[in-house]
């Protein structure tokens, strides 16, 4: 049960934020959840690819390591990517909404919530939340944006696979990674985009794709398996070290 509360700048006043990256901060996982707003820079560093879950739901994760609770970009002195997906940007925050009377008129708002039992919450080291003077200090702004990528991606993702489905664009991944002529890594129950069936679109599916910026996210899925390659370098340096 976590100790989650509105956040706010008066019993929040003092409150602090360790940003870094760690086993302890639950960034050792050898896949992560994606949104569809961060296809653009998940797919410079990671292969993207597609998941089911109990209910038969798709999802995206990025590839980030081959072994159960192997990250290669994280190591002791934090996470090499260049991009840290929004997920593990985001520390104790999460969002939420409120009614709140704006104009007369009963709005739904969101708003931030912070757990204060996660292991990243200080109140003597870390990133500060407020500003001494009153307002948002630029970390907690950061935050504010990663929490809207994360609530749009998950209010997107039903419908762009929904669509992907309706236009047969999604088949099973068979993904055999190689490290060397020994050591073969089969990653099981992936999905990803079928490539000829996308470049063969045409007519209304094209375009109904393309006028809800799906299309473009089938092109950064397809654009992302390349980063496989960076994922075997990074695999065969730490087994080269014993790492």
């Amino acid at each position: 049960m976590t100790n989650t509360v509105l956040l706010n700048n008066i019993d929040h006043q003092d409150l602090k934020v360790l940003t870094g990256h760690g086993t302890d901060y639950g960034d050792q996982l050898n896949q992560t959840v994606v949104f569809p707003t961060e296809y653009a820079e998940v797919q410079r560093e990671y292969p993207i690819l597609f998941r089911k879950d109990d209910a038969g739901a798709f999802y995206s994760v990025a590839l980030l390591g081959l072994d159960k609770g192997e990250n290669l970009f994280l190591d002791e002195s934090g996470w090499q990517g260049r991009y840290v997906p929004a997920i593990h940007q985001r520390g104790p925050f999460i969002i939420g909404f409120q009614d709140q009377e704006i104009d007369g008129e009963t709005r739904r708002e969101p708003v931030i919530y912070v757990d204060l039992d996660n292991p990243r919450v200080s109140r003597t080291q870390g990133q500060p939340l407020f500003l001494k003077h009153g307002g948002n200090t630029p970390y907690l702004q950061h935050v504010s944006h990663v929490l809207r990528v994360i609530n749009k991606g998950a209010e997107i993702a039903a419908p762009m696979f929904a669509a992907f489905e309706q236009a047969d664009l999604i088949e099973p991944a068979s993904l055999d990674i190689r490290l060397d002529e020994h050591t073969v890594y089969t990653v099981p129950d992936v999905y990803s985009i079928n490539e000829d069936k996308l470049a063969a679109l045409e007519g209304p599916a094209l375009t109904s794709l393309h006028r809800a910026g799906y299309l473009r996210a089938a092109y950064l899925v397809l654009a992302s398996l390349p980063n496989v390659s960076r994922l075997i370098a990074l695999k065969n340096a730490r087994r080269a070290t014993g790492a």
